[in-house]
């Protein structure tokens, strides 16, 4: 009876054992499955970058939602990067980031320079810009730049900087319901991307951050302004070497 006694007194103690390691087996599960989610997660965008790096983006969120809005189908017609005029390649590097080929997908310089400026002036590269615009959406999101932040270091490790500027120039909004820099020589221009003249890159380069409120055929003092100054800029990285990294050969 005495042996009785002792066993009946152990009981309570195993079962109040019993629970800290019932919670601690439910955060090991908990916590493995995160990671498996994390790690899945990674894999996907990891393949998303790959695949992208010889297949053209079928659409992107924002031409899906513009389409959406305007009720019919965007005007996008996708070209090789050979199909356009070496010079609007030169153009938008020349007025959306000048250290494109020094860079590893952000510009610490312009990153600081934007903050000394107090954030009135963007520093979005166009690894950047072209991460979000293939990948994700628009908006100023802390969700979507922390999700750019983490593809852009992939893409600049996968893609050459020659397929940076094809994909960015064939899936960048020129006007409302006109994306892609085949569209908008057509668009503007009435001409084919491959026969883009110096003044005319420059034109959709000076409209690229506000595409729908300015005009590349009817430009506006403030467009005309800027398209010399990235006519100037692109005729500059051209001679310094700053163009070497995506110039064919």
């Amino acid at each position: 009876m005495a042996r009785a006694a002792k066993k009946t007194t152990k009981t309570p103690r195993k079962a109040a054992d019993a629970a800290p390691r019932r919670r601690g087996r439910s955060t090991r599960w908990f916590s493995r499955m995160v990671l498996r989610a994390v790690l899945v997660v990674a894999a996907l965008v990891l393949l998303a970058v790959v695949l992208y790096r010889v297949v053209a983006p079928p659409t992107t969120y924002t031409m899906w939602s513009e389409g959406r809005r305007l009720g019919q189908p965007v005007d996008q017609i996708w070209v090789g990067v050979d199909e356009i005029a070496p010079v609007m390649l030169r153009s938008v590097v020349a007025a959306e980031d000048a250290n494109f080929c020094t860079h590893w997908g952000f510009d610490m310089k312009a990153i600081r320079a934007a903050i000394d400026a107090g954030g009135n002036r963007g520093a979005s590269t166009i690894s950047q810009q072209v991460v979000k615009n293939a990948y994700l959406w628009q908006g100023r999101t802390w969700t979507r730049k922390a999700l750019e932040a983490v593809i852009t270091p992939a893409v600049e490790a996968i893609w050459p900087k020659r397929r940076i500027l094809e994909v960015y120039l064939n899936i960048a909004e020129f006007d409302e319901g006109v994306f892609g820099v085949e569209s908008a020589a057509r668009h503007y221009f009435g001409t084919s991307a491959a026969a883009l003249s110096a003044t005319q890159a420059a034109r959709l380069a000076a409209i690229l951050p506000d595409p729908k409120d300015r005009s590349a055929s009817n430009p506006s003092g403030f467009v005309q302004r800027r398209s010399g100054q990235i006519r100037d800029g692109a005729a500059t990285i051209q001679r310094d070497g700053r163009a070497a990294c995506f110039e064919d050969g």
